[in-house]
């Protein structure tokens, strides 16, 4: 299904599509998706131009989402032309961020090109949500360019589940050709775009043994460098299993060469990491796409539908996340402050504490102590939390079922 907005068009533009399609009696919202083109300029602040011609091909930073869903920075349903209540969410980054934390391991591994899990894209796993970018195609096309920062074109395309959106969660069957068609409308955030460095060491065993036949043809210095990468590579890049925002500066490899130590070719492997400032610009959409499940029904499987429906609401039940701010900020000597927030139907509370405006799915969550919830003078837990005590992880995981058959992912391990 295409969308009835024009394209391509801006990031900041809204884009309106329908979820249901007229050859479907029942749409199956639990197996459909959308997915979006879309191009935007990556800005680097350093060209990668300390790398010798051996190591470039082999050598890759990644540039995707952590979860596909987060790209929706807000959306609304429409049924009928009419907005359906509660279904505005002005914050849908930070909600499939929290909900798509807590999805277990494995169910983030089977939904392939949807997730990126830290430890799969270190790797250089093909499983992941984004591209990974060699640094002989970041430096061939910086190379000729002369003012900072070093603009790259980059296509992206991204499938995101309807069922990784929060309010569609618990959608399953919906059976348009007695209620009508449903529609969604959103923006898109292009901040929500996080980066990393990929392994060198794995991602240059991955390149020689899928490019064996043409390096055993290109020549010996060529295959002297690669064995003396990996005879001699001493790493002192640190892995966190953290993503790092998009805007935001890494330390990232930004040169790996032989330098030759004698005349005879005595070489020795020289490895530069410095910070490096990835962020976006100029992001088009190009195309966006409604690709929806759906099925036939007999006229007789419709008439007891709607039957059943001509004294009954069709209840889809759904959840969604608000987001308060704390009224002070953070200090170097911590935080202590009371919030009042009214309640209603609260399944789970979590607090994030970005260290800026701009980090909204990358978190460093600090260590606090004598946390407590108190609503109708109760106290939730009944004794003060403090992350430092092993029972706080504990009751993470039961919380989250992920303490039983379902494991929880590295990054939300380290959260805690």
């Amino acid at each position: 299904i295409k969308p009835e907005s024009q394209m391509p068009s801006l990031f900041d533009k809204e884009v309106i599509i329908s979820l249901s399609d007229s050859d479907h009696d029942v749409t199956q919202m639990q197996n459909s998706f959308i997915t979006l083109e879309f191009k935007m300029n990556l800005l680097f602040d350093n060209k990668f131009d300390k790398f010798d011609d051996a190591y470039k091909e082999g050598t890759f930073i990644f540039v995707g989402l952590k979860n596909s869903a987060e790209l929706i920075r807000e959306y609304v349903l429409y049924h009928r032309g009419r907005t359906i209540d509660g279904s505005l969410q002005n914050d849908a980054t930070t909600e499939s961020f929290i909900y798509n934390t807590i999805k277990p391991k494995s169910e983030k591994n089977n939904n392939r090109f949807v997730h990126s899990l830290y430890k799969n894209v270190r790797k250089d796993d093909i499983s992941c949500c984004g591209r990974y970018l060699s640094i002989k195609e970041i430096s061939d096309v910086l190379a000729p360019q002369t003012a900072v920062p070093y603009a790259m074109p980059v296509s992206f395309t991204v499938s995101i589940s309807l069922d990784d959106l929060l309010i569609f969660s618990a959608f399953s069957e919906y059976p348009n050709s007695l209620f009508s068609d449903l529609k969604i409308k959103f923006k898109i955030n292009p901040s929500a775009f996080v980066f990393c460095q990929v392994d060198p060491v794995l991602s240059m065993a991955k390149y020689c043994t899928i490019n064996k036949d043409e390096l055993l043809s290109s020549g010996q210095d060529k295959l002297k460098d690669i064995d003396l990468f990996f005879r001699n590579w001493s790493f002192t890049l640190q892995y966190t299993n953290m993503y790092t925002q998009i805007g935001w500066t890494a330390d990232l490899v930004t040169g790996i060469r032989a330098e030759e130590l004698t005349p005879s070719g005595l070489k020795n492997l020289v490895c530069d990491i410095k910070p490096v400032t990835v962020s976006v610009r100029n992001q088009i959409i190009e195309a966006v796409t409604a690709n929806m499940c759906g099925y036939k029904a007999s006229e007789s499987c419709l008439n007891r539908v709607r039957q059943f429906y001509q004294s009954r609401l069709f209840v889809v039940p759904a959840q969604r996340i608000e987001s308060w701010v704390f009224p002070s900020a953070a200090s170097s000597a911590g935080i202590k402050t009371t919030q009042n927030i009214p309640l209603s139907h609260v399944t789970d509370m979590c607090l994030l504490f970005p260290k800026d405006a701009r980090h909204v799915t990358c978190y460093e969550n600090p260590c606090y102590f004598d946390m407590q919830i108190n609503t109708m003078n109760r106290n939730f837990p009944d004794f003060p939390m403090n992350t430092l005590n092993e029972q706080f992880f504990t009751m993470q995981l039961q919380a989250n079922n992920l303490d039983n058959i379902f494991e929880a992912c590295d990054e939300y391990e380290d959260s805690l």
